[in-house]
């Protein structure tokens, strides 16, 4: 589900705060105030900007949206960020093996306010989920539905997908990926922003195990008609659907509240299973 805004280099780095003011302040208080907007929100929680400064800055498919963070979803991040979240800094490979006790894994790329991957992971207890996000009060809210419903197969990462799949990952180390309603970047001058491309397919079936399955959705029909021709030309995946076009929509896919506004607005919901081969 879509939680972005255009990125460009005049933006503040993803996580971090809008800078106040109209630059007139003294270098002292610009100081402070860079220091301000990279320190997290919540201590101990996710971090501002995790990457940081070692890694490049380039055209991004998201930017966090700067909405207010409840009482419960940050007493959430501050009690189990420790626990089940993890921020995405582009340093060390991550043990799946390990984090999910020995769990097949599927990495998830954006998950809204969490419901449908809570739900998700409910129901399928033998299958460890990775949840990426930026948005702060979505993975407050996935961490308590977490806590709540005793899902232990859930963890909660925070930052660039990108880096995630390219440094932390080992070949193969995903059972299956997940990319539900990605931001569809509509204005043409603003394709280039759309995660589902070739390189970041690419990237995808390193991560991805002989046999597992790249699933996307999403209702923006211009969109849904590039996700197929990109995938469908890339040697690395296949459709699985036999007549080469769009999926059912699978069962273990719920119906999220943003999936039925758009469905209200007379959209067409279309969904792409690609296996790697």
């Amino acid at each position: 589900m879509s939680t972005s805004r255009p990125h460009t280099p005049e933006s503040p780095a993803p996580g971090s705060e809008p800078a106040s003011g109209s630059g007139s302040g003294s270098p002292a208080e610009s100081a402070a105030s860079g220091r301000a907007r990279r320190e997290p929100r919540f201590p101990g929680g996710p971090a501002a900007d995790p990457a940081g400064s070692h890694h490049e800055r380039r055209i991004r498919s998201f930017q966090p949206r700067r909405s207010r963070v409840t009482t419960g979803q940050g007493d959430a991040l501050q009690r189990l960020w420790p626990l089940w979240g993890l921020d995405i800094d582009g340093r060390d490979r991550l043990d799946l093996g390990a984090m999910f006790d020995g769990l097949p894994v599927v990495l998830e790329i954006g998950f809204g306010m969490g419901e449908a991957t809570a739900e998700m992971a409910a129901a399928d207890p033998a299958t460890g989920i990775l949840a990426v996000d930026v948005h702060t009060p979505g993975q407050g809210n996935l961490l308590g539905l977490a806590e709540r419903n005793g899902l232990t197969n859930v963890r909660v990462a925070n930052g660039d997908a990108i880096i995630l799949l390219r440094e932390q990952l080992a070949p193969g180390a995903l059972d299956g990926m997940r990319v539900y309603f990605p931001d569809p970047w509509p204005k043409k001058r603003h394709h280039k922003r759309r995660l589902i491309q070739p390189e970041f397919l690419t990237l995808a079936a390193g991560a991805l195990r002989p046999g597992a399955v790249l699933h996307c959705a999403t209702d923006w029909e211009p969109y849904a008609d590039q996700m197929l021709e990109v995938l469908s030309a890339h040697p690395d995946f296949e459709n699985t659907a036999e007549d080469g076009g769009f999926a059912p929509r699978p069962d273990f896919r719920p119906r999220t509240r943003f999936e039925g506004q758009g469905l209200v607005k007379g959209h067409i919901v279309r969904d792409l299973l690609f296996r790697r081969v």
